[in-house]
């Protein structure tokens, strides 16, 4: 299949969910507003901590509000995009319903991980960007049409980080019973981006920064609105982008000619 072909069955997934969250208004209004809530949540005890000092490990609190606006920002559009497809992944997989997705004309791992389209986060997207212009107007920033690119393309890196890691524990699925114990669990892990680099010491900064790379997915971008691009933090999210990506396809494609259909 073409580029332009995966482009239009990408195209027609997305109209369908989005015509299916349409048909189930209430549904679609009330995880919007129960996601809002959460990020309501993470912004008041921002406010309540900076109620009792000026700065965490050096950040003050509009930048740590810019670091929760890009925390929200990625998870928001991994939500969006990638959480429901690969969560349910496993459970395709023991069903055997898996066999759905290599009947499709696309290639299995496109298929899994574009089929739904989650509008109800997607629309709180909006939300997180607004945070982010609120601090970036509170700490005078000036940010040209090349630092908002660049900005945004670490955010993509981070994002990319992001789901190669949860199709990683998706895959295990194919040589396990189940793994929504270690997705959920990389979801909890994705709360530590909201905080500055600077406060993880010792093997805290080994496991979440460098080993599993929770951290500088926010941070990274984030830093690059308030100190300047850096060639070296981008290299460094680059390489841990691609080295995830890698690993994880690896260990689908290995998983998926393991896989037992309902068939067989």
């Amino acid at each position: 299949m073409t580029l332009l072909g995966y482009l239009r069955l990408w195209l027609a997934c997305v109209r369908y969910s989005v015509v299916r969250s349409l048909m189930f208004r209430f549904d679609f209004i009330m995880w919007a507003l129960v996601e809002l809530f959460w990020m309501g949540v993470n912004l008041l005890m921002i406010t309540v901590i900076y109620g009792h000092t000026s700065e965490i490990g050096g950040w003050t609190k509009p930048q740590m509000l810019l670091l929760l606006g890009t925390s929200m920002l990625t998870q928001r559009l991994l939500m969006g995009f990638f959480w429901s497809n690969l969560f349910e992944m496993g459970r395709n997989i023991r069903s055997g319903t898996f066999d759905f997705f290599l009947a499709q004309p696309g290639h299995p791992l496109f298929m899994v991980s574009t089929r739904k389209f989650d509008l109800d986060s997607l629309a709180n997207v909006v939300v997180a960007g607004a945070l982010i212009i609120y601090a970036v107007r509170e700490l005078g920033l000036q940010p040209g049409p090349l630092d908002i690119a660049l900005y945004g393309l670490t955010v993509m890196c981070g994002l990319a980080i992001h789901y190669a890691v949860l199709l990683l524990t998706a895959s295990i699925t194919f040589w396990t019973i189940g793994g929504q114990g270690m997705e959920s669990g990389y979801f909890t892990l994705t709360e530590f981006s909201r905080l500055p680099r600077e406060v993880f010491k010792g093997v805290a900064n080994v496991v979440f920064v460098w080993i599993l790379p929770a951290v500088v997915v926010s941070n990274v971008p984030a830093r690059s609105l308030l100190n300047g691009f850096s060639p070296a933090l981008f290299a460094w999210l680059l390489c841990s982008a691609a080295l995830w990506l890698s690993i994880a396809i690896f260990v689908f494609n290995r998983g998926l000619k393991r896989y037992a259909s309902a068939s067989s």
